[in-house]
């Protein structure tokens, strides 16, 4: 019998990043459907999946663009069914901007890069994801576009000093947004740093400051983990 199957959504111009999240869902029980809408690829119903997830994207959740078109309209056919959703950066944008309307995603007037202790909000210490959390949690956060924080169907579960809704939940559904990047161990991280090194450069980062911050961001982690049990939940 194949255990829960979990749809895997690539955005990246590269399909899989440098964290591999997709065959860590793998090593922790889900099967990983995998499908690479960067280059149009998405499947031909949701019938099957008990989970979706969305990676990140150098493309705004705003855009006019086929895919992201394309995915908009999955990601609202997938709630009509209340399949678990978590996106990631991206991710966490495409869902509010498909679920909560796009102008709920705008660009920054400048970036936020580097490794944050996020203010865990009130409201997480009763989610399934975000239950386990402290009153901070530490990971890599990278962003020029955001999400708004004033939706009524948004429960804002944790903040940084910059950006009011690092990670929110969609109503009392099981779909979830996480600005930052919780999905790297520091050795990934290590080698996203360098293959970004310009881009992040030119956003304000120094690379090497970052490198030596890195972390396996053990407890943003349990965010994952949490989501494949409640994707696991649905066998």
């Amino acid at each position: 019998m194949l255990g829960s199957r979990l749809l895997y959504i690539g955005n990246g111009t590269k399909f899989q990043s440098a964290a591999k999240l997709d065959d860590w869902f793998e090593t922790i029980g889900l099967t990983v459907d995998r499908y690479w809408a960067f280059s149009d690829e998405f499947p031909e119903k949701l019938d099957e999946y008990d989970g979706i997830f969305i990676s990140g994207s150098p493309y705004g959740a705003y855009e006019d663009i086929p895919f992201i078109n394309r995915e908009h309209q999955l990601i609202q056919t997938a709630a009509e069914r209340n399949i678990p959703m978590l996106g990631i950066c991206f991710g966490s944008q495409i869902l509010a901007s498909a679920l909560c309307g796009r102008d709920q995603v705008f660009k920054r007037d400048f970036c936020e890069i580097g490794y944050k202790d996020l203010f865990v909000r009130g409201p997480a210490k009763q989610d399934e994801i975000a239950g386990s959390l402290g009153k901070t949690v530490r990971m890599f956060v990278w962003h020029n576009d955001e999400v708004r924080d004033d939706h009524p169907d948004m429960t804002i579960l944790a903040s940084s000093d910059l950006c009011p809704n690092q990670i929110w939940r969609w109503r009392d559904a099981p779909v979830w947004g996480i600005q930052g990047h919780p999905e790297f161990t520091r050795d990934q991280a290590l080698i996203w740093f360098e293959e970004n090194r310009s881009r992040m450069e030119l956003d304000g980062a120094n690379v090497d400051c970052l490198k030596s911050a890195a972390d396996d961001a053990v407890e943003a982690k349990s965010m994952l983990k949490a989501f494949a049990k409640v994707v696991k939940a649905r066998l």
